[in-house]
């Protein structure tokens, strides 16, 4: 019985976080006025680095510093997330990429990285570690990170 109501909280909340945005989802490829960009596993191999699942030994292929938003479409914090991350792609473009990893559609990249609670964002330097940060992180501490840690700004 108790893993019955248990079940049920955790439909209950899956169902509200669904709701929370009125169902809108996150940017997709197809639409020009996103400039965040959205990949798959195999894209991410092209772009961000090719995984063997152990993402402490990957090198990264891109040419710009990158944030990596591990999301789902269900998610309502990622999609509180989602409009923060296209305005910075647009303040910062040409500067870093933003990309977007649907952990529902790469689940092994998920796991590779310990994805276990999103959003869930990468910060990828050009050299240097990456570093994870987690949950809703408010656009002034992201333009933070993007300004101290990716881009080396005094």
């Amino acid at each position: 019985m108790r893993h019955f109501f248990v079940g049920i909280v955790a439909v209950l909340c899956c169902v509200a976080c669904g709701n929370a945005q009125g169902g809108k989802g996150t940017a997709d490829k197809g639409n020009a006025a996103h400039k965040t960009i959205v990949l798959s596993q195999a894209e991410f191999e092209q772009r961000v680095a090719k995984f063997t699942g152990q993402p402490a030994e990957w090198k990264y292929l891109g040419d710009k510093p990158a944030i990596v938003d591990f999301y789902a479409t269900w998610c309502g914090p990622c999609r509180r997330l989602a409009p923060i991350l296209e305005e910075l792609a647009a303040e910062y473009e040409g500067q870093i990429y933003i990309y977007k990893v649907d952990t529902d559609k790469a689940p092994d990249l998920a796991r590779a990285f310990g994805i276990r609670s999103i959003p869930s964002l990468l910060f990828v330097p050009l050299t240097g570690t990456p570093q994870m940060g987690q949950g809703l992180i408010p656009k002034e501490q992201l333009k933070e990170a993007i300004d101290s840690f990716l881009l080396k700004k005094q």
